[in-house]
């Protein structure tokens, strides 16, 4: 009997359905917490002799790679695979498998909670009544007309897009990707200058880590806000504290960070910041398909079968 390790906290947290799917192929299916997804000897300590594994976050490199050589597949329970090592995946044999749409409509969501948060400075409000302070001397900004610069016009990229024009925004959007006439496609510079919203749904890779620096902050509008629901290193973060703490720019909404938890992050002592903490994609809906989609990828995988959805 196959054992499949699951590493993922969120895993068949909405239903019991992913779990039946891999009891159901008569896999020996063992949950393990991991206390330190960033390290990888942690990690290849919990797959140990597994053929399969379902991971979050969790970092799965050479180390690991090299150390769990019944490895035959590893399933992201997600979509962003930038925390598994796909050359060395590839190298030692191992498929690479992910979820991809799962939470499209999700992730959305939650970037346009942030927009509509950020425009009204809701969590202000909402300390002030804890405080009973009825009332703000904040006067919050309309969504009507202004404009949203979309960073990387993906699924997500899209979604958010169609919100924002149900709000009577204009939608810009950068992709060297991606050409879509329903929308203006513009330069990141000109993107970040004319932009009163700019969200991020671009993936993290060597060319987009830190895509947001100090260069491209310094051409956003005092009054903008920089809304990110992808990846936290998409952002320097260091040039984007000293661009909110100086009144550079108006605020941010995040729901990524660099380093999670980010409890050191001076981010967190800024007032014109909103931290969420990486839950765009916790909806019971976007679970369950992710979920489903995991476990089949690798149930397909052991059987000597094509994943639904393969990386490498």
């Amino acid at each position: 009997m196959a054992k499949v390790v699951v590493l993922a906290r969120s895993f068949a947290r909405a239903s019991s359905e992913p779990l039946e799917i891999l009891q159901e192929a008569h896999l020996e299916v063992e949950r393990k917490a991991n206390p330190e997804p960033e390290n990888e000897e942690v990690v290849a300590g919990l797959i140990g002799d597994a053929e399969g594994v379902i991971v979050g976050v969790d970092r799965i490199g050479r180390v690991v790679l090299e150390r769990c050589p019944n490895l035959r597949v590893i399933a992201k329970h997600g979509v962003g695979v930038d925390n598994i090592d796909l050359e060395a995946a590839k190298e030692h044999g191992v498929v690479v498998a992910n979820a991809p749409g799962t939470n499209t409509e999700s992730v959305a969501d939650m970037a346009f909670l942030l927009i509509l948060s950020c425009a009204r400075n809701l969590p202000l409000l909402m300390e002030n009544v804890r405080k009973k302070i009825w009332g703000s001397q904040a006067l919050g900004v309309e969504l009507e007309g202004r404009v949203l610069g979309i960073v990387g016009l993906g699924r997500i990229g899209r979604s958010v897009a169609r919100r924002a024009l149900g709000f009577g925004m204009q939608v810009v959007y950068y992709d060297p990707l991606v050409e879509d006439e329903a929308f203006r496609r513009v330069s990141l510079e000109d993107l970040f200058s004319i932009a009163d919203f700019v969200s991020l749904h671009a993936p993290l890779t060597p060319e987009t880590k830190h895509l947001v620096n100090e260069r491209l902050l310094s051409l956003m509008k005092k009054d903008a806000f920089l809304i990110n629901t992808a990846r936290g290193e998409l952002v320097d973060e260091e040039a984007l504290f000293r661009a909110l703490k100086e009144g550079r720019i108006a605020g941010a909404g995040l729901d990524v960070l660099s380093f999670e938890p980010p409890f050191e992050s001076p981010l967190l002592t800024l007032p014109n910041v909103i931290v969420t903490p990486h839950v765009a994609a916790h909806t019971k809906e976007a679970n369950i398909k992710m979920g489903k989609i995991a476990a089949l990828n690798v149930v397909r995988v052991l059987r000597g079968e094509e994943p639904l959805f393969r990386v490498v």
